[in-house]
C-alpha cells in the first residue's frame, strides 16, 4: 500500500447511474490509502452511503445546486426529474464554477475526478494547481465510436476514421444512429453532451475509463491516440455476488420453488422506461418461453404515473400465476440475481447491469433502449461472445414477443460459454487490486512529488 499522501476529489453528475461508479471507485481508492472526498447534493448522501461498502473511509462534502427557472429546488438527482428538468440540471451545474473554485481552494486536493457535465473543470482547477481527470462511466467502445474529435451527427452509422478493425462493429442500425443524435443536440442553449465530453477529454490531464484491457484494449488505445493523452483504467468495478440468506422470506420461498438456473430475471434499471406496447411484447415473450420469470419495470415521473397492472396484457397474471411475476419499483435485485434458481438475465444492457449479470453467472439477453446501451450490447455479443441481442427492426428499433422468446431460448440453450471466462476475470481479486494499484500509481505520476 502506498502512503496516505494523495488527495482525490470526485464530482459526479447528479444521476445515480453516474454516482454509483464514482462511489465504487471511491471505495477502491480508499482501500489503497487514498484520501477521497466526494461532492454531491445533500439529499443524495443517504443513498451514496448505502451504495458504499466503505463509506467511513471517504469524505462527503455537500454542494448547493444553483436555482434555475423550471428546476424545482427540492430535486437533487435525475431519478426524480422529467427529461427537461434533467437538461436544466446541466445548466445548474454550469453555474457551479464559482462554488467549485471555493471548494478546491479550501480542500486543496491534488486531483479532481469529474464527470461529463463539468466540461469547464480544467479552467477552474488548473490555475489552482489541481490536476483534472475526466472519468467516463461509459464503455470505452461507446466513447471511441461516438465522442472522438470531429465526429458529426450526419455520419453516425459508420465508425470514425481509424476505429479498431478488430471490432465486430462495421456499422450500426438506422434506429441506433437516430438515437445517438441526442448526444449532439443543445437544450436551453447549453452545450451538447458531445461538446461536454469532448471538451472534458481535450482539456483534462488524463482520461479515466471504467474498463479493463482484457475486455476493451483496442478501444482504450484508440481513445488515447485520438486525444493524445494517457487513459488510466479502474479495472472491473464490480461488487461480489450477494451471499446466500439475504433474501426476505417472500422472495426466497418463491425462488426456492424452481430448479437451479431455470428462472429468467428481467430488469431495465431505474431510469430506462418502456411504453405500453413494449411492455406487452416483452412480458408476452417471456410468458411464451414456458420458463419461470420475474420482470421488474419502472415508469417516468412526468405525466400520470401508470400502474403496472394497467400496462399488462389482459389475462396475463392469471396465465402465468405460479411461474411468472411482474413487479414495479424497487426489488432486492442483487440478492435475487445471486439466488441459485436465477440463470438468465434480460436487461437494457447498461454497463453495470451487464457486469452484474456476468458476475452472477447468468446468461445474458440484451435489449438496449438508448445511447451507450446499444454499444454495450454489441460489445457483449460481438466482441466478448456473451449474450444474445433481441432481434428488432433496423429502421424503427421495434421488437416483438417472438424476438424476445427466441433470444431467451437461444441464451439458455447456449449455456454459460464465454460468460464463465469473463466471470472468472471479474471476480479475480488480484486482477482488480492490480488495476487500482496501477491507477493510484498513474495518478501520483501526474501529480509528481508523491511517493510512488
Amino acid at each position: 500500500m502506498e502512503g496516505q499522501d494523495l488527495h482525490v476529489m470526485m464530482f459526479p453528475f447528479f444521476a445515480f447511474g453516474h454516482i454509483s461508479p464514482f462511489v465504487q471507485l471511491a471505495d477502491a481508492l480508499s482501500l489503497h490509502n487514498v484520501h477521497v472526498t466526494l461532492l454531491s447534493a445533500s439529499s443524495n448522501i443517504p443513498r451514496i452511503t448505502s451504495l458504499s461498502t466503505t463509506s467511513s473511509s471517504f469524505d462527503i462534502v455537500t454542494v448547493d445546486i444553483p436555482p434555475i427557472d423550471g428546476l424545482p429546488p427540492s430535486l437533487h438527482s435525475t431519478s426524480d426529474m422529467t427529461f427537461d428538468m434533467a437538461e436544466l440540471l446541466k445548466l445548474a451545474v454550469d453555474a457551479m464554477k464559482p462554488q467549485l473554485h471555493d471548494i478546491l481552494s479550501v480542500h486543496k486536493p491534488h486531483i479532481i475526478l469529474h464527470d461529463f457535465s463539468h466540461h469547464w473543470m480544467s479552467s477552474v482547477a488548473s490555475p489552482l494547481g489541481v490536476k483534472t481527470l475526466f472519468f467516463s462511466v461509459f464503455s470505452a467502445l461507446s466513447s471511441a465510436f461516438l465522442t472522438v474529435p470531429d465526429r458529426r451527427d450526419s455520419d453516425l452509422r459508420l465508425p470514425p476514421p481509424g476505429f479498431p478493425t478488430s471490432s465486430s462493429i462495421k456499422s450500426i442500425d438506422p434506429h441506433e444512429a437516430s438515437d445517438m443524435r441526442y448526444v449532439f443536440m443543445s437544450f436551453h442553449g447549453g452545450p451538447s453532451v458531445y461538446d461536454r465530453v469532448t471538451q472534458s477529454m481535450r482539456d483534462c490531464d488524463a482520461i479515466v475509463c471504467k474498463s479493463c484491457r482484457e475486455m476493451e484494449g483496442p478501444f482504450i488505445d484508440y481513445l488515447s491516440n485520438r486525444y493524445g493523452k494517457p487513459v488510466l483504467l479502474t479495472g472491473p468495478l464490480v461488487q461480489d455476488p450477494a451471499r446466500e440468506g439475504g433474501l426476505d422470506p417472500e422472495w426466497k420461498e418463491w425462488l426456492d420453488g424452481f430448479e437451479e438456473g431455470s428462472v429468467v430475471f428481467c430488469s431495465f434499471g431505474s431510469e430506462t422506461f418502456l411504453d405500453r406496447t413494449q411492455i406487452e411484447e416483452l412480458v408476452t415473450g417471456l410468458e411464451n418461453t414456458g420458463l419461470p420469470f420475474l420482470v421488474v419495470l419502472n415508469f417516468p415521473k412526468e405525466g400520470g404515473r401508470p400502474k403496472l397492472k394497467e400496462m399488462l396484457p389482459e389475462g396475463f397474471e392469471e396465465r402465468v400465476k405460479g411461474r411468472g411475476r411482474a413487479r414495479e419499483g424497487w426489488t432486492p435485485q442483487k440478492e435475487i440475481m445471486a439466488h441459485a434458481s436465477v440463470g438468465c438475465y434480460v436487461s437494457h444492457a447498461g454497463l453495470s447491469s451487464v457486469m452484474e449479470g456476468l458476475i452472477n453467472g447468468c446468461r445474458l439477453v440484451l435489449l438496449p433502449m438508448r445511447g451507450d446501451q446499444f454499444f454495450n450490447a454489441r460489445l457483449c455479443e460481438g466482441d466478448l461472445g456473451v449474450g444474445v441481442k433481441v432481434r428488432r427492426d433496423g429502421e424503427s428499433g421495434g421488437f416483438d414477443r417472438e424476438g424476445v422468446r427466441e433470444a431467451v431460448v437461444e441464451a439458455v440453450k447456449k449455456g454459460k460459454g464465454e460468460g464463465e471466462k469473463w466471470r472468472g476475470l471479474l471476480v479475480d481479486g488480484g486482477l482488480r487490486e492490480g488495476y487500482v494499484r496501477d491507477l493510484v500509481r498513474g495518478m501520483k505520476g501526474l501529480v509528481g512529488g508523491l511517493n510512488v
